[in-house]
């Protein structure tokens, strides 16, 4: 059965309870500090960029370099996360980012930093934080119990917003007051207490019997397990769309604060802190917004909401009325980002989680990366204004979308399935005996026969990504009440992960398949060694390899598959 697990309430005392957890607790107050830091970081970087160049270009670059490098490497970052001890993985990561961050400090303390050096130092930074953000995220449920997971996501999402609410506009005081190296020097400062805190997670890691996968296969592994999931490549696809059409915010904010309202460093602050406000008090609705509309509901609300806020932004020349415009538009991107969120992560199992978050990061970043760059060659050409307009046009019709490509209903629910028993071997076998072939014999009803292959469609697709290739599903033509499902996987430990990543409902998805067979006799299955020509011995003294490789077993129960 599946557990469904309810949503907590935000109000009251739900929302504090993972904070009773000691090691959430350090990561969560150390992770607000950390993104405090960076948000400093980005006013300066931004400011900086600006008093060196007067392209508007130029300055759109700096949230192109730091968001670039999630596109690029969140794959492999999440695989990573997958692969090893995420600690030790987030470790790693931010000390890149720690490394970056001093660089730029100290090379703008000597006067050294160009235009060119400012982002690729940024690139550095978001290299770091690129390859932490899988390890981090994926990592939530081993410091909380389940059942306040909801609870530790969103506390998560609202750090993130209360560093966003006051972060610029600290980072505003400083810059005016102590300029951008005392923003940088700061950045590299507030990394040192989750670099602590991580270190002093005592993380109890779960031993696997099955040796990790290569960093390629472990990415192929993810990138197949999204292509046959419906329900992820859906999210992805709306994510980047809405990070395309959505990035001119973040990425001209430094020019409405400028040539929209003729302010400063403070003045840019506070309307980055008006956008963290409003999405703190998005994060804080996010509860009751689910339990009053479907996700994707929701979704088109929030846009429509965005498109609005984004041509206020454009056509107020007062701060007062940007600011709120901005509070408005902080909620809706903060809800629509959430959504998006919790899409990915109640379609994934968990052996998959660290590189689905990392692929939809790689959306949504790419996105707003994609969408600066495109936004800052429109402002060059045309002005804020125009663009910011363009923007909210493109906003205000992006729910259509929706109409192809809905968002799926998801709850929130424990959906691993036990571990299965080692089939029976009989053939000297290692890891890296393959490729093999799987062949499962069905006797179906003809009445039954469209409503098997229904079933068997939804089969292949979670065969597939969860490690299958060249499925197959055949009828015997002289007896057609015989079904033949085949397919492959390269070797013999690939055969294993493959037959144990499935989860509950995909086992009951079997169940289904396996209640349409006939006859007294179950369902007969057929594990076959393609070309076994390497699984014997050419002479009788040559050693046997597969004498000394143990391979893994487990006898808590057995399955057809």
């Amino acid at each position: 059965m599946i557990d469904l697990v309810k949503p907590r309430s935000f109000a009251g005392d739900g929302i504090i309870v993972p904070l009773r957890h000691t090691t959430f607790r350090r990561i969560w107050l150390a992770s607000l500090l950390s993104n405090l830091g960076a948000l400093i970081r980005g006013v300066g970087a931004a400011w900086a960029m600006m008093q060196m160049t007067s392209s508007a270009d130029q300055v759109a670059l700096v949230q192109t370099a730091l968001l670039l490098p999630v596109m690029l490497v969140s794959i492999p970052a999440g695989a990573i996360a997958d692969m090893y001890d995420r600690r030790i993985v987030a470790l790693v990561s931010l000390g890149i980012a720690f490394a970056g961050a001093t660089a730029l400090a100290m090379l703008a303390r000597l006067g050294l930093v160009t235009p060119n050096l400012l982002l690729a130092l940024c690139f550095v930074v978001g290299m770091g934080a690129a390859f932490m953000d899988p390890a981090w995220q994926s990592s939530v449920g081993e410091q909380v119990p389940l059942e306040t997971l909801p609870a530790a996501v969103t506390l998560n999402s609202i750090s993130y917003n209360i560093a966003r609410s006051v972060g610029p506009a600290i980072g505003g005081i400083v810059v005016a007051t102590a300029g951008a190296v005392a923003a940088f020097a700061l950045n590299a400062l507030l990394y040192l207490p989750l670099l602590l805190a991580l270190f002093l997670w005592k993380r109890i890691s779960e031993g696997s019997r099955l040796p990790p996968e290569r960093l390629n296969r472990a990415i192929a592994s993810g990138v197949r397990y999204i292509a046959n999931s419906p329900s992820i490549k859906i999210v992805l696809t709306r994510s980047m769309v809405t990070g395309v059409i959505g990035g001119a915010i973040p990425a001209l904010m430094p020019l409405v604060a400028r040539d929209l309202l003729q302010g400063d460093a403070q003045t840019f602050g506070i309307l980055l802190s008006a956008f963290g406000f409003g999405a703190v008090i998005g994060a804080l609705s996010m509860s009751e917004v689910r339990k009053r509309m479907s996700d994707e509901a929701a979704i088109r609300a929030c846009t429509l909401s965005m498109a609005g806020a984004i041509a206020a932004v454009a056509l107020s020349g007062e701060l007062v009325a940007t600011a709120a415009a901005l509070v408005l538009a902080g909620a809706v991107w903060m809800m629509t980002w959430a959504l998006f969120n919790i899409g990915v992560q109640l379609s994934a199992p968990r052996w998959v989680a660290g590189r689905s978050l990392a692929a939809f990061q790689a959306a949504s970043s790419g996105g707003i990366a994609l969408g600066s760059w495109g936004w800052g060659h429109l402002t060059d050409a045309a002005g804020v204004e125009t663009a910011l307009l363009v923007s909210a046009a493109l906003m205000l019709v992006s729910p259509l979308l929706g109409l192809w490509l809905p968002i799926p209903r998801t709850s929130v629910r424990r959906d691993e399935a036990e571990m299965l028993a080692d089939p029976e071997v009989r053939l000297a076998l290692t890891g890296r005996s393959g490729p093999l072939v799987v062949e499962i014999e069905y006797r179906v009803s003809q009445e039954n026969a469209r409503a098997f292959q229904l079933v068997m469609q939804d089969i292949q697709l979670f065969r597939q990504r969860n490690g299958a290739y060249g499925w197959s599903i055949a009828r015997n033509v002289a007896a057609p009440e015989l079904w033949i499902e085949r397919y492959h996987c390269p070797t013999w430990f690939d055969y294993l992960r493959q037959r144990n990543r499935s989860t509950q409902s995909e086992r009951e998805i079997e169940q289904q398949a396996i209640a349409f067979h006939l006859g007294p006799d179950p369902v007969r299955v057929r594990r076959m060694l393609e070309r076994p020509f390497g699984s014997m011995r050419w002479k009788e003294n040559t050693p046997n390899s597969a004498a000394n490789e143990v391979l893994p077993h487990n006898c808590k129960h057995d399955s057809n598959q």
